[in-house]
């Protein structure tokens, strides 16, 4: 008996919507990259991009547990000497939700052309409101 292996043709991708609202955001980014990676499949094979498209609805609403809100900062560089800037994550979440979630989805995929790829599949919005109703996407509960 032979090991199955999947082919890049043969894989089928579905479309998710995942709701953050009132979820915290570490669980809710794991759950996205359990998806885009395709870990959820019985078909998975780590060196095969066999991942999902996933949409996120509601990340204005996100939580984060604790104090993380003033404690936790995003890091940026300018490029320039002396060109860091961080910023709290709750302007971040006050200004830009979309790109806390996406930030958080990022660091649970790996750091490979695979990972890379997957982040291209995930669709973060900030309101309840998709532009993907067309690919008739399921509801996942998590």
């Amino acid at each position: 008996m032979s090991t199955y292996m999947p082919k890049a043709g043969e894989i089928s991708r579905n479309w998710y919507v995942l709701d953050a609202a009132g979820k915290p955001l570490g669980r809710l980014a794991a759950e996205a990259a359990t998806l885009l990676r395709g870990k959820h499949k019985p078909i998975f094979a780590p060196h095969v991009d066999c991942g999902d498209h996933v949409i996120v609805v509601n990340a204005a609403q996100v939580v984060l547990t604790g104090s993380k809100l003033d404690k936790k900062f995003y890091y940026r560089h300018t490029g320039y000497i002396g060109g860091l800037k961080a910023t709290k994550y709750r302007t971040l979440m006050a200004t830009r939700p979309e790109l806390a979630v996406e930030l958080a989805v990022k660091g649970m995929v790996p750091d490979t052309t695979i990972g890379r790829k997957a982040l291209t599949r995930l669709s973060v919005f900030a309101g309840p409101e998709h532009n993907h109703a067309a690919q008739k996407p399921e509801v996942r509960e998590f």
